[in-house]
């Protein structure tokens, strides 16, 4: 099948695509089009125009600001895989993007892009909210910062107005001095999007204890579900086998699980509770063979 017509626009400045996205509740932002073409092509998606922000450089780039680790929207998910920066500083989105689709949609796909889309089992959603991270919007002239918990209400479905663009994205960088991660997911086929997938960051005290937990759960839940009551559970405590898998039948076992014709509630369920526990013993794993910390 081919799109349904429309109209192409492909604005010079951001202040431009936030005026051509505010006149017309119809049209659609486009930058790696890695999702929104495939669905124009099957007429799921039907946008009266497309606007172009691939090309606008205040939309790229990758830098340190403060305690944060900031994307602009339009910055290729290629770019952050290879990033030196993203490597040393934010290990947990290191670990998953690799995970991401496969080599040829990293290369035109988006950092916002993916985090717009709001897929449930998109992984750089997932590490956003595992990591509490947020969201730069711009409507109209007006900026503001949503957290990523806030931004993901549904399945495909985000907090964003009609005429919202995101322009950056934020990651919150740790600074513990003995820190390991851990991600994990099951799909038919790697590269496939996840039917389950979970990622862990874990801070270690002196003493081996667990001084600070995140972890989270994607592809089995309605929207990426940080799992707040883990931190809580093992914090102050050694993460052996024994402990982290008590803390986490418990918690996975309150979540509301996903079903459709790729997986059941209860295979996700069971799937969830293995790969969080997986991933916590990984990062605790890692953390514990650190020798130092992330300046």
């Amino acid at each position: 099948m081919k799109p349904a017509p429309f109209e192409y626009s492909r604005p010079a400045t951001l202040d431009e695509a936030c005026a051509l996205i505010a006149a017309d509740p119809e049209a659609r932002l486009i930058s790696g089009g890695q999702t929104l073409v495939p669905m124009m092509a099957m007429r799921l998606a039907r946008p009266t125009r497309l606007i172009d922000i691939a090309r606008l450089a205040e939309l790229r780039g990758i830098r340190e600001d403060g305690e944060t680790i900031v994307f602009g929207a339009a910055t290729r998910q290629v770019e952050a895989e290879r990033s030196a920066l993203v490597a040393a500083k934010l290990p947990l989105l290191a670990a998953a993007l690799p995970w991401v689709g496969h080599a040829p949609t990293r290369a035109r796909g988006t950092i916002g892009g993916s985090i717009a889309n709001a897929d449930p089992a998109a992984e750089i959603p997932l590490v956003l909210v595992t990591l509490e991270g947020s969201v730069g919007v711009r409507e109209g002239s007006e900026r503001h910062d949503v957290p990523a918990r806030e931004l993901f209400i549904g399945p495909m479905t985000t907090a964003l107005p009609a005429a919202g663009c995101i322009v950056e994205a934020r990651f919150p960088v740790w600074r513990d001095s003995r820190i390991g991660v851990g991600f994990h997911e099951v799909s038919a086929r790697k590269s496939d999007f996840a039917y389950v997938s979970a990622a862990a960051q874990i801070a270690l005290d002196g003493a081996g204890r667990c001084a600070r937990l995140a972890v989270g759960i994607g592809g089995a839940t309605p929207v990426p579900t940080r799992l707040d009551a883990l931190e809580t559970a093992l914090v102050g405590k050694t993460p052996t086998t024994e402990n982290v898998r008590a803390a986490v039948a418990t918690v996975v076992g309150d979540l509301e699980m996903i079903r459709d014709g790729h997986a059941s509630e209860s295979y996700r369920r069971r799937v969830a509770a293995g790969l969080a526990e997986r991933a916590i013993m990984d990062a605790a794993a890692a953390a514990a063979a650190s020798k130092g910390g992330r300046a």
